[in-house]
């Protein structure tokens, strides 16, 4: 679940030997913060104050186009290197339960020498435990620096990305049982919902695996050597959302189809039904024909037992065609 966060800004700075965090942090803290050894961590929940995002940027020179992808909540997941520090922008993914859908918010990573600054649209995120992991003494994220720690916040990501596949399997699972007992229309608009989700999910995971690519090659500086294995973990992991992504389109693809099979199967129960009732009406229409023809002279016409007897006839005829189709097991 997403951890409440009260603040515009936090700083957290962390080394090897000590940590410090401020919850409410100020623009001037996170200037104290720029020259200082270890690795800073700044966590911006607002990006629609230009006026805030500016004075960071100015702070860690940071080039206006990058001020402007972090503003640009609609940005397109991607990574990259501006020399002095590298930028990335992903989309942290949180299914919505009410809705089934998927609900996304941009987070952008700026990483250097010493410091990271992750931006936010809105307060909250699922770092809780990274935060908590800092606090302790000795634990792998004190030991190195920023390039772990946006590894350590890309793979939080990845991990969630699971969470949201799953929910949407655990949802197909009961549509299936909803397709089995009773499908409607509304079932089939509730799983093309499921389908352009899907879709939606793929869009935002698939760039990922490029990033992941980048960083693991280890092009930029910025990254050590040491921390090229992780993320090539993180790479692996990704693949494996891809390909669980991949299995729940292809489910959502069989629900279509199960629902498309039930709606046949329906059509011809009914259409059996149909025939079955227009097969045993035509004798009798016949019958009743024939009887009903305007001549003189008929056998029966002036019979005391005519009338019954018809009747008694159409009766037979009726019967046995239900007992021939009951044998056939046409109904």
């Amino acid at each position: 679940m997403i951890e409440p966060v009260t603040s515009a800004i936090s700083v957290i700075h962390y080394d090897k030997t000590d940590y410090h965090i401020k919850a409410d942090a100020s623009v001037e803290d996170c200037r104290d913060c720029r020259d200082k050894a270890g690795v800073t961590w700044i966590n911006v929940d607002n990006v629609t104050d230009a006026g805030l995002l500016q004075s960071i940027g100015n702070i860690f020179n940071l080039h206006e186009l990058t001020i402007q992808d972090i503003s640009n909540t609609g940005h397109r997941v991607k990574q990259e290197d501006f020399g002095g520090y590298l930028l990335i922008i992903l989309k942290m993914l949180e299914f919505n339960k009410a809705g089934n859908s998927i609900e996304a918010e941009q987070l952008s990573i700026v990483f250097g020498k010493n410091y990271l600054i992750t931006f936010q649209e809105q307060p909250g995120d699922f770092f809780g435990d990274l935060r908590a992991e800092i606090k302790i003494a000795g634990s792998v994220v004190r030991k190195m620096g920023p390039d772990f720690l946006a590894c350590r916040i890309i793979d939080t990501i990845v991990d969630n990305y699971f969470n949201a596949i799953e929910s949407f399997g655990d949802l197909i699972e009961d549509k299936q049982d909803e397709l089995m007992a009773n499908p409607t229309r509304r079932t089939l608009n509730s799983i093309q919902g499921i389908k352009k989700s899907m879709m939606q999910l793929r869009q935002y995971v698939w760039p990922v695996r490029e990033i992941l690519s980048e960083l693991g090659k280890k092009e930029s500086p910025l990254i050590m050597e040491k921390t090229v294995a992780y993320f090539r973990d993180v790479y692996d992991r990704i693949f494996e959302a891809m390909d669980l992504i991949e299995n729940t389109r292809e489910m959502v693809g069989s629900l279509i189809d199960i629902y498309l099979s039930s709606m046949s199967n329906r059509t011809n129960e009914v259409m059996k039904v149909l025939t079955v009732v227009a097969t045993i009406f035509i004798p009798l229409t016949f019958i009743v024909g024939l009887y009903g023809m305007n001549f003189r002279y008929m056998p029966e016409l002036n019979s005391e037992w005519g009338y019954p007897g018809v009747l008694l006839l159409m009766a037979l005829v009726a019967g046995g065609m239900l007992l021939y189709f009951h044998r056939k097991k046409w109904i």
